[in-house]
């Protein structure tokens, strides 16, 4: 897949209104997004990862480096560039409260210069893929706040833009209208062929849409790659295992030796061993521990590490210490 957006060295400084102090918001940050993926676009609050995004939709200008979209430069070329991507920056905003649904796509559709008879079969469309068909005469003030998120993403893709850049895009939904939402997410890839940038706390989002991610934390890139890969990294070899007795003193001082990090308890209840493994191959150390006093395993269960733990990781700066890790 060729590159639709290219991120060239940028950065953004600005001034403290009282100190004069110079605060480096973005710092030599670089990265390209694939023709057809999503991307994730993620950081902490404070990190720069907002003003990465207003650069990349031209609301403010790079200091230093370049944005080319679609292989024109946002700076020298703005507006034949941004012809080529639509943002829904702050939810459902961008709608007008007292227009109805199809009020609204008709507004925006002339607006970006869609004729009536197109935007009239490419309205009926989006209408029916976003499931709004039943709520078109409807109010934007009347619907509900999964409604309207809808609505402002169904808005950006009139434009028929090859970018698609999303804030939040399920913040405040119900379980329910957010799943539905991200099976919307994919579909506007897959069938219309667009490429997707979204930014979001959401990491189970992140984890179920977004192939890979870019994370910024003050003001830098510290990671860039597929989420796959993430997870693979921040793998925990962490065991939960139910013992049918108490283990002895002897035990407890080679699990000490041996492992860096455990948990043993025991109470009238159950006897249980939390434990982490360095390497896979330990599980045979730990056996052979329990097999010297003949321990009965209840049961062993093995803990999984989702994407929101793997973020949380690499902002604390964890990441160097797992390439490290031998595995």
């Amino acid at each position: 897949m060729d590159a639709v957006i290219e991120v060239n060295n940028i950065k953004k400084r600005y001034k403290k209104r009282k100190t004069k102090d110079i605060i480096h918001a973005v710092n030599n940050i670089s990265f390209t997004v694939k023709r057809g993926e999503i991307l994730g676009l993620l950081g902490p609050n404070g990190a720069g990862k907002t003003t990465t995004i207003k650069m990349i939709c031209g609301l403010l200008t790079p200091d230093e480096g370049s944005i080319i979209i679609n292989g024109m430069n946002i700076t020298d070329h703005r507006l034949k560039a941004l012809h080529h991507i639509s943002a829904v920056l702050e939810g459902n905003r961008n709608l007008y409260w007292r227009l109805t649904v199809k009020e609204n796509l008709e507004y925006f559709a002339g607006n970006r210069g869609v004729s009536r008879k197109k935007a009239a079969s490419l309205i009926n469309d989006l209408l029916e893929k976003f499931k709004l068909k039943d709520k078109e005469n409807e109010l934007v003030n009347r619907l509900s706040r999964g409604m309207q998120q809808k609505l402002a993403i169904a808005i950006s893709m009139l434009a028929e833009s090859d970018v698609i850049l999303l804030d939040e895009p399920t913040l405040g939904l119900d379980v329910e209208t957010g799943y539905e939402v991200r099976e919307i997410l994919k579909s506007i890839v897959q069938d219309y062929n667009r490429t997707i940038i979204i930014s979001s706390h959401d990491m189970d989002v992140i984890q179920d849409i977004c192939e890979r991610t870019v994370i910024i934390n003050q003001g830098t890139i510290v990671t860039d790659d597929k989420i796959e890969n993430l997870l693979k990294l921040f793998e925990i070899r962490s065991y939960t295992i139910t013992l049918g007795n108490a283990i002895s003193t002897k035990q407890k001082e080679l699990l000490t030796q041996k492992f860096s990090h455990h948990i043993y308890t025991s109470d009238s209840y159950v006897t249980t061993l939390e434990i982490d493994l360095a390497r896979s191959e330990h599980i045979y150390d730990l056996f052979n521990i329990l097999k010297l006093e003949a321990t009965p395993v209840e049961s062993i269960d093995r803990k999984t590490i989702d994407f929101e733990q793997v973020f949380m990781k690499i902002i604390k700066g964890e990441r160097s210490n797992a390439i490290a890790q031998p595995s």
